[in-house]
């Protein structure tokens, strides 16, 4: 039997409820969920690549920050295309491509290669981030555009905590080149169901390529009196998020916790709460405005870091579901009010949200990694303290933007 994907959509957008929005829905979950599993698994394994290669906290930070890096400098090239020749066809590809990638990389024989790998991996993963957020907001309903994007972010932390946690248990008993190839194997059977559930563009209109009018949308976006706040917000919440979940295998496995990596994984499904923060916060923020939510999701980032400092587990814990919590929902606020936001050039707009986004993730997850060496966690705890101080100030300033139709 077709899945539904195969029957014509009903003319209009889509709203909840819907058969079409229910089809959209679970392609979307499917692609934020091998997403983030494919690029965020070698997370939990930083610990032993930094054993394997003698290689530093910071060094080995790379098998994350290479691959977030080289995606944020692909985004816009991406979503060029993306314009041209439409949004389904490049996710699809993208997703299927970075499954052979990541299968390749489980058989690199150095880490360069390894790197190398993992960096191409993040230019043809581009493909999918890239678009997500445009063809949401060309197919869905205002309405209920916080819902599907609350949604898709649920599967991008579904992804992080499965890709994670399989990682975790798998290296314990096949090493991490056996829980890579685990890990690229689920991804290439999630490309498969996204190319088999997601409808096909119905409000998608093909643009050439015209750089001067990319300008005149760029500087359009930029002058936004929200926008650019919100691209920095991406930028501070996920190199934030990252930072947290990159150092702290490094200090779990540590006394006084001394855990192994199966107990580590059991750490990273805290990412459970962000499942249901995603998508719950999503609807609140269309009933209650964008702007009387997001920074109370940055204070409980900042209550969940607290409580991360404490060397009792029954501390730490709640703080990084606290803290989990805090970003996936203040993600979905932000980027739904991108796409509310950019009038124009809206693929451009969700391009530089995801790119500050993944630069985030590259560049302040590596960087606040330097602070281990100087003063162990306190030392890492201590910048995210300072980019959430910050993240604070741009929402509280966010609240004062007058407000757009459904914004």
């Amino acid at each position: 039997m077709p899945l539904q994907a195969a029957a014509a959509p009903p003319a209009g957008k889509l709203h909840a409820g819907t058969p079409a929005f229910r089809s959209t829905a679970l392609a979307m979950f499917a692609g934020g969920f091998c997403t983030f599993a494919m690029l965020y698994c070698t997370q939990p394994l930083m610990p032993l690549f930094a054993h394997d290669f003698g290689l530093t906290p910071a060094a080995a930070s790379g098998v994350v920050s290479v691959s977030t890096g080289t995606l944020a400098l692909a985004l816009i090239p991406a979503s060029l295309l993306a314009d041209r020749f439409g949004r389904r066809g490049l996710m699809n590809s993208a997703l299927a491509l970075a499954a052979l990638l990541m299968l390749l990389s489980a058989f690199a024989d150095s880490f360069s290669r390894f790197l190398l790998l993992r960096a191409l991996f993040g230019v043809a993963l581009a493909g999918l981030p890239a678009v997500a957020m445009a063809y949401l907001s060309e197919e869905v309903d205002g309405r209920s555009l916080g819902q599907s994007m609350g949604l898709y972010i649920a599967g991008n932390a579904l992804g992080g905590m499965c890709g994670r946690f399989l990682a975790s248990v798998l290296a314990d008993h096949v090493g991490w080149r056996g829980a890579v190839l685990a890990l690229a194997a689920l991804g290439g059977l999630g490309a498969w169901l996204f190319w088999r559930t997601l409808p096909p563009s119905r409000h998608f209109q093909p643009r050439r390529h015209d750089f001067g009018r990319m300008g005149s949308e760029l500087r359009g976006l930029l002058r936004d009196a929200g926008l650019p706040w919100l691209f920095l917000s991406a930028f501070l919440l996920m190199g934030c998020f990252v930072s947290l979940y990159n150092y702290l295998g490094f200090r779990l496995l540590a006394a006084p916790f001394n855990l192994s990596q199966s107990m580590l994984a059991l750490v990273f499904s805290l990412y459970m709460v962000g499942i249901w923060s995603s998508a719950w916060v999503g609807q609140l923020a269309d009933k209650l405005g964008r702007r009387n939510v997001l920074w109370l999701m940055v204070l409980l980032m900042l209550a969940g870091l607290a409580l991360t400092l404490s060397d009792s587990l029954w501390l730490l814990a709640p703080g990084i579901a606290l803290f989990t919590f805090g970003f996936f929902a203040g993600h979905s606020v932000a980027s739904s009010w991108v796409g509310l936001r950019a009038r124009q050039g809206r693929a451009l707009a969700s391009a530089l949200y995801l790119t500050a986004y993944y630069l985030g993730s590259s560049l302040f997850g590596s960087l606040s990694g330097l602070m281990w060496g100087r003063g162990g966690w306190h030392g890492v705890a201590t910048v995210l303290a300072a980019g959430l101080a910050l993240m604070m100030a741009i929402s509280l300033g966010l609240r004062r933007l007058r407000p757009l139709p459904q914004a």
